[in-house]
């Protein structure tokens, strides 16, 4: 193992200092560990990151896990699935740079465990950016898997490390004693601290039996000795902490991952602290959400300037059709779709309204016309055709999918319209449509955006010809004279092909 400790990257002399942690005190094995020091912190407000690595949050559901599930009680419980190739593998590389940048791998380059292409220069790690933003604050990492240090993702910027050479049960012991002795006895402001054995499991063994759901219950274990080192701090009446637990992939039933399937996509976070509600289970949270979290609990800002992905657990969305939520169903005729998968819905929300009045007959009856659903419900239906890679639509979205309608026997094309509410222009030279996109092309579809001034006749203000991957669209319209009025068009037409995803629709005037 290593201890470093540095203040912004400067080596300090003599820096590995002795502490003792009792053992009945925290629960931890019965021996002593030598505990890396860290600056003095500033800051009462104080963030506990525990990452554990490769937990599938649908095991995590039924395990025996007190202390995490603890934390889903008084705080927010969020599951998110992560892309899949070509954008990047399900892989720990892409997981913890997703989660340390507050970016998806299209922004922060890693695709595998190579680290090969990171663009940390241009996002940075979490630590890297506090240091930054807030050079005072203590920062501190313990991590059991050597790449997450020697890319730096997940040291980079802090002020002291401890590392360890392997990930399984004897390293995560090490490291939760490790980081105990440290959050009791010293003063951090933000720690992470990386628990490696369930991963571990789910690669010796599966993801899916009995030793891996002893893992998960391992790590709860380790959980709650971090949670009683937090709490047993002499300061810690006055200080405000924030607890965030999360994983950068799931794993197969067989185990492994770093594929397409539904369980190796599988992360989720786990929220307590100020201003974060007690009981919450979102459905608009995504990974790259940790970073604009812990923000905003060290009542830091974010700057627009970073173009990060995410924002914080605790604010929502304010897109209409995550109001879709309570009236999604189970599935019709996708039979790859577990029977029990809340997930879509042709009721357009208030305001909006789909035209089906072109649209063929037959098909699919989940993807007839444009429809409501979910990233989970949608990317089961068929993986490996880039539906995993639609990362910037959060909750419900819109989705035009004429590939899987026409999986079933059907007649004429698929033409469907979705049309938004009228908005009141008067007195504005320009609007502004903004919505996040995934759509992709081939020969014969179209994909078009219309906008109707005073209930007239739609005109065309932006064509997709080609693949637009998971992208934030902006388009500025001129408002002619005289109009008072305008709504939205998005008007797709396709045979068996691909498809058009729209959400987060924004107009401003």
């Amino acid at each position: 193992m290593t201890h470093e400790c540095s203040r912004r990257g400067v080596l300090a002399a003599g820096a590995a200092t002795a502490v003792t942690v009792a053992a009945t005190n925290l629960g931890l094995a019965a021996t002593a560990q030598a505990a890396t020091t860290v600056p003095n912190g500033i800051s009462q407000d104080k963030v506990l990151i525990i990452g554990v690595d490769g937990m599938r949050a649908d095991r995590l559901d039924t395990a025996d896990a007190p202390h995490m599930k603890g934390i889903m009680a008084r705080g927010t419980y969020a599951k998110s699935l992560l892309y899949g190739s070509p954008m990047a593998g399900t892989w720990s590389g892409p997981g913890w740079s997703t989660i340390s940048t507050g970016v998806w791998p299209d922004k922060h380059g890693v695709k595998d465990n190579s680290f090969s292409g990171s663009q940390f220069t241009a996002y940075p790690g979490l630590f890297a950016r506090l240091a930054q933003v807030k050079p005072g604050l203590s920062t501190y990492s313990a991590i059991g898997w050597p790449p997450l240090d020697t890319s730096g993702v997940l040291t980079a910027g802090a002020d002291a490390k401890f590392v360890q050479p392997q990930h399984d049960a004897p390293s995560d012991a090490t490291l939760a004693a490790e980081a105990a002795s440290v959050l009791k006895d010293q003063n951090p402001d933000v720690a992470f601290v990386y628990l490696g054995n369930v991963d571990y499991v789910g690669h010796a063994v599966d993801g899916s039996g009995p030793e891996y759901m002893a893992a998960i219950a391992g790590a709860d274990a380790h959980v709650g000795t971090l949670l009683a080192a937090v709490k047993a701090r002499p300061a810690y009446a006055s200080e405000r902490w924030t607890i965030l637990v999360v994983t950068d992939h799931g794993h197969a039933d067989g185990g492994g991952h770093g594929g397409n399937g539904w369980a190796e996509r599988q992360t989720l976070i786990l929220a307590e602290g100020p201003g974060i509600a007690a009981g919450l289970r979102p459905i608009d949270t995504r990974l790259v959400d940790v970073v604009p979290t812990v923000f905003k609990q060290l009542g830091l800002t974010v700057s627009g300037g970073w173009n990060l992905d995410g924002k914080p657990v605790q604010e929502r969305t304010d897109d209409r059709f995550d109001t879709l939520q309570s009236k999604l169903g189970t599935r019709v005729d996708e039979t790859g779709i577990p029977a029990d998968v809340l997930g879509f819905t042709h009721t357009a929300p208030s305001g909006w309204s789909v035209i089906n009045n072109a649209m063929g007959s037959g098909g699919v009856a989940e993807w007839r016309g444009w429809t409501f659903t979910t990233n989970e419900f949608w990317s089961r239906a068929e993986s490996n055709q880039w539906r995993e890679l639609n990362v910037r639509a959060r909750g419900v979205f819109a989705v035009a999918d004429s590939d899987e309608w026409s999986d079933k026997s059907f007649s004429g094309r698929f033409e469907s319209t979705l049309v938004s509410p009228t908005y009141g222009i008067s007195g504005k030279a320009k609007i502004t449509v903004k919505f996040v996109t995934h759509y992709r092309q081939v020969d014969a579809q179209t994909a078009k955006v219309l906008v109707s001034f005073n209930a007239g006749t739609p005109q065309e203000v932006k064509s997709f010809t080609s693949d637009v991957i998971a992208q934030q669209q902006s388009i500025d319209v001129a408002v002619p004279a005289g109009a008072t009025s305008v709504h939205v068009r998005f008007h797709y037409t396709g045979d068996n092909d691909f498809y058009w995803v729209v959400d987060r629709f924004q107009l401003y005037a």
